[in-house]
């Protein structure tokens, strides 16, 4: 948050880096409840064990919703994947 002159605040993003990941595929269930304009839907990321993905970042594919990290879990075993409980919140659309 940066102040914006006039009294308020501006919200700024910085891009800080680019994670390979896979993300889990919703249910045709999810996807159509999802469909609406701002519905939630949960999904989850797997990244690489070394990933630096914590609780409170966003991640922002490319023509997609942003999703937002709300718990991350370390590896089960060592060498596998770092996973991540995220949430989208699809856009309002215009008439």
């Amino acid at each position: 948050m940066a102040d914006d002159g006039g009294g308020g605040q501006e919200e700024t993003w910085q891009q800080v880096n680019t994670l390979r990941a896979r993300r889990s595929q919703p249910t045709a269930r999810e996807r159509q409840a999802a469909d609406q304009a701002q519905a939630r839907l949960d999904e989850t990321w797997y990244f690489d064990p070394g990933a630096d993905v914590r609780r409170g970042d966003e991640l922002r594919p490319p023509g997609r919703a942003p999703a937002a990290v709300f718990a991350v879990f370390e590896p089960s075993e060592d060498g596998t994947y770092l996973r991540a409980d995220c949430t989208v919140q699809q856009p309002v659309t215009g008439n």
